[in-house]
């Protein structure tokens, strides 16, 4: 029986029909890359500390002593969060003292700033931070806004693919488009933290589901040369253009309702991208409407101008296709089997540091010496030659070593960040872009690596367990940055370590380059260390060898 790249083969590769598909798709994509993060300028954190109001009658140099010095990072600096009793200094002002000269100012009580703060302007001239006085005992809402827009992400793309599957790729995608660009206009008008991060969680929800329904259509439409270089460049180098624009807008719009308003209008980009994606044939197939896959296939043809067989899809291969769509394998099939929960569990925690990597190195940005704009765009700009690397390691080099190199290079560089002497912060940035260049191009390795790794009945349902797992990552990596407010390396150290790790564990996986995929559980390649499961894996794999055969027969 020919499969579905067989019968759709006289499309060819790189006709009018397949660039328009690749370009629609990846500039749907493109937004995603803009809106993705704009938490990095509106929830950014100026420079603040506490607010003296001119109406306390104090001096003008009690109004400076008034915040305390600390020490942070072993840095000497004025307090943010704390002051000296304003009761207190208006009576040695009153008096006539001198801080420091009449009065010991580490015999004066502490207060919180209970007038509220002033915040720098130099950079934003408003964020919700500034807005809402996010920071000192408010300072965790911060991270936990973009941990809720994560598990957004993750609730959203857990649904939209249910969606998608039941009622088709194209109308999913451009609800989920809809409905970011709806939440995001929306998120413009929130009089309130509260409501600002409620919002948010549908904007995740929508935002990654729009890009992950996109990833998969254009799998499904394409052909399979074509269907490598769109799972590559395709995707990842639409998301990351977008990453670069958001610096540029973020720049010139430096209040944070007027960068939220620009977000939203990127969705106008989306309205055109209707008559120009179709839904997908081989969904469409899936489902038994054969006359409405047909009818997309001969007008691919057309705009080929390639004739279309007068019979694309024969009535037995039909029945045979739908008659082996009949068997269902659930997770408890990968359960069953040692070898592959044990390379599930490996290629989860490969997920989870990457990601958890990939956004904290993200939404550390803002923290970086220098420019934040500035930072944010290199940031974005290192992503595109990863992307090329990884493509260029994966076509030469195994897949262990793919993994492994770009993960020890970004995990070894982001340790060494923590050695840099405080007046080289320019040379600390750099190696965090070194940093983010391995383990973005880790990021497109792992997506390779881990479908090779499945046979084919459970290679969507073993991706999608990683891609859960991911979210994970993500919704940690915003606690992971602020952890740098109690000791600035700590950040570093900890995605460093894990990203170092985690090289080493997938040294663990088996070889796939060069190997044909696997089609039953029984055909995956073995972790060779793995010999006490070895009987029960031989039994099982026994059992499901005979049952694949009956089904052959039947």
């Amino acid at each position: 029986m020919r499969d579905y790249d067989d019968i759709t083969s006289f499309l060819g590769t790189w006709g009018r029909f397949q660039l328009t598909v690749f370009m629609a798709l990846a500039i749907s994509i493109l937004p995603n890359g803009f809106v993705g993060l704009y938490i990095v300028f509106v929830g950014d954190t100026p420079t603040h500390q506490c607010l003296i109001p001119e109406e306390y009658n104090i001096s003008e140099i009690w109004r400076e002593a008034a915040i305390p010095l600390i020490t942070q990072d072993g840095i000497l600096k004025r307090s943010s969060c704390s002051r000296y009793n304003i009761d207190t200094l208006r009576n040695y002002s009153l008096m006539g003292y001198i801080p420091d000269v009449d009065v010991n100012m580490s015999s004066i009580e502490l207060e919180k700033c209970l007038d509220g703060w002033n915040y720098s302007k130099e950079i934003y001239q408003s964020t919700i931070v500034t807005e809402w006085d996010l920071v000192c005992d408010n300072e965790y809402k911060v991270p936990l806004c973009s941990s809720i827009y994560f598990l957004g992400v993750l609730m959203g793309t857990f649904i939209s693919g249910q969606l998608s599957d039941k009622y088709g790729r194209r109308p999913v995608l451009f609800a989920m488009m809809a409905m970011q660009t709806l939440t995001i206009f929306i998120q413009m008008f929130s009089p309130s933290w509260e409501v600002f991060t409620a919002i948010y969680f549908f904007v995740g929800f929508s935002g990654f589901s729009n890009y992950v329904v996109g990833f998969v259509l254009g799998s499904e439409i394409l052909s399979p040369a074509t269907r490598v270089v769109f799972c590559s460049l395709g995707v990842f180098m639409g998301s990351g253009i977008g990453q670069m624009f958001l610096p540029l807008a973020a720049y010139f719009a430096r209040w944070w309702r007027l960068l939220v308003l620009i977000n939203a209008l990127t969705g106008v980009l989306y309205i055109p991208l209707w008559w120009f994606i179709p839904e997908s044939p081989r969904w469409l197939l899936s489902q038994g409407r054969i006359a409405e896959a047909e009818a997309i296939l001969r007008q691919a043809a057309q705009k080929n101008k390639i004739s279309a067989p007068e019979v694309i899809f024969i009535p037995s291969e039909i029945e045979e296709s739908a008659a082996i769509r009949k068997k269902k394998y659930s997770i408890l099939d990968i359960l069953r089997n040692g070898n592959a929960v044990t390379i599930c569990i490996i290629c989860s925690l490969l997920w989870i540091v990457i990601t958890m990597s990939y956004y904290g190195l993200i939404l550390n940005t803002s923290n970086l010496h220098g420019d934040p704009y500035l930072n944010y765009f290199i940031s974005a700009v290192v992503e595109l030659p990863a992307f090329f690397i990884a493509m260029l390691l994966l076509k030469y080099c195994s897949r262990r070593f793919c993994q492994s190199s770009t993960l020890l290079l970004g995990g070894g560089i982001i340790l060494f960040v923590q050695l840099v002497p405080e007046d080289l912060p320019e040379l600390a940035v750099f190696l965090e872009m070194v940093g983010k260049f391995g383990i973005t191009a880790a990021f497109c390795v792992v997506y390779a690596v881990t479908s090779e790794l499945f046979p084919t009945v459970v290679r969507n349902m073993a991706m999608g367990i990683c891609s859960m797992s991911a979210r994970i990552g993500s919704i940690i990596s915003p606690f992971i940055i602020y952890l740098g407010s109690y000791y600035k390396m700590l950040p570093y150290l900890l995605l460093g370590a894990w990203a170092v790790v985690a090289s080493l564990l997938c040294l663990l996986l088996p070889e796939t380059s060069g190997k044909v995929l696997p089609e039953t559980i029984s055909q995956m390649q073995r972790i060779k260390w793995f010999g006490s499961l070895r009987k029960f894996e031989l039994s099982h794999g026994a059992a499901e060898k005979t049952i694949t055969l009956k089904e052959a027969k039947m």
